[in-house]
């Protein structure tokens, strides 16, 4: 037996060469958990004139809205038209509450609180998800969210890091710096609430060197997840103009299989991975037209590991 499969039988990764969200899941509840995406309408204070009118160079006018929440402002309805959309062919389903598109931290915590519970009023929900900015995290807003931490439920506060270097995050147009994602990290954790943190591989100017960097600064921070996404280019996006005028190429396919291999090998072993690239309708994705097939992708993750005899962790 190879030394990679005694390595994930030992820490229970289902033959994983890493520590994935979805066998997380199935292994605490012992059925199918899908997420329920949901846009609070919330804005970000990077598109509303606070930081900035612009947003990020890489997000849409829909930030990161699921289709199935378009036309609705109730939360509930966006949830039912969510549960849908899903092609079910077991019944016992179990559902997260995913708060995603925009900053779902961006208002008072009494409108929030109000928010949270309604999506966790509905049947099946057994976790909730709250998407948002590390200059959207106020002390009070995470005791808020710290109070929704128990055995019952599976609750994570997503930040969106991006880099640790600065030079990308204003590149990126994020309006925050890493300093803020640090310190948001650490007293989140200090409430013990559960991080996952948003990373992009492939950032322009961000060379081989610099990605290893992030991966070894997030296994020093407090954490519980992490989300990895290669840079695409969406139709409409300050991102789209620069790709056509030729000022940066998004990663080749067989390039972010590599580097994505690169970087969990830095990740500490017990970081929960909830994704492994982004994800994109073909109608709204620019390049690279790789993105399109998931599978393919998440296979050739597999094979690159099984290839190098490596695993999550072997490097640190």
């Amino acid at each position: 037996m190879s030394k990679e499969i005694n390595h994930c039988k030992k820490n229970n990764w289902h033959g994983k060469p890493y520590n994935f969200f979805g066998d997380y899941l199935w292994e605490k509840y012992g059925c199918r958990v899908l997420k329920l995406p949901i846009n609070s309408n919330l804005g970000c204070p990077n598109r509303d004139g606070t930081l900035s009118s612009d947003g990020c160079i890489f997000c849409s006018e829909e930030g990161s809205a699921s289709p199935t929440t378009t036309g609705f402002i109730d939360i509930k309805h966006q949830m039912k038209n969510a549960r849908e959309s899903f092609s079910r062919s077991d019944t016992f389903t179990r559902y997260i509450a995913y708060f995603q598109a925009y900053s779902n931290t961006y208002a008072p915590p009494d409108i929030l609180k109000t928010m949270y519970d309604t999506a966790l009023s509905e049947a099946e929900i057994i976790g909730l998800m709250v998407g948002t900015r590390p200059d959207c995290l106020s002390d009070d807003i995470l005791e808020l969210l710290a109070s929704y931490n128990n055995d019952d439920l599976e609750s994570w506060l997503e930040i969106g890091m991006q880099s640790m270097h600065e030079k990308s995050l204003m590149l990126l147009n994020r309006g925050h710096t890493y300093q803020q994602t640090k310190d948001a990290v650490l007293r989140a954790a200090d409430k013990g609430i559960r991080i996952c943190l948003h990373v992009i591989l492939g950032i322009p100017g961000e060379d081989w060197e610099m990605m290893m960097q992030t991966a070894e600064e997030i296994s020093k921070l407090p954490i519980k997840g992490v989300k990895l996404h290669h840079l695409h280019i969406i139709k409409g996006t300050i991102l789209e103009k620069m790709y056509h005028n030729n000022d940066f190429q998004p990663l080749k396919f067989k390039t972010y299989i590599s580097v994505l291999c690169d970087f969990i090998e830095r990740l500490r072993q017990d970081i929960i991975i909830h994704r492994l690239m982004g994800d994109r309708s073909e109608d709204t994705l620019v390049a690279p037209k790789w993105g399109l097939h998931k599978g393919t992708v998440l296979n050739a993750i597999d094979e690159e590991f099984k290839k190098r005899g490596s695993f999550q962790g072997i490097l640190i």
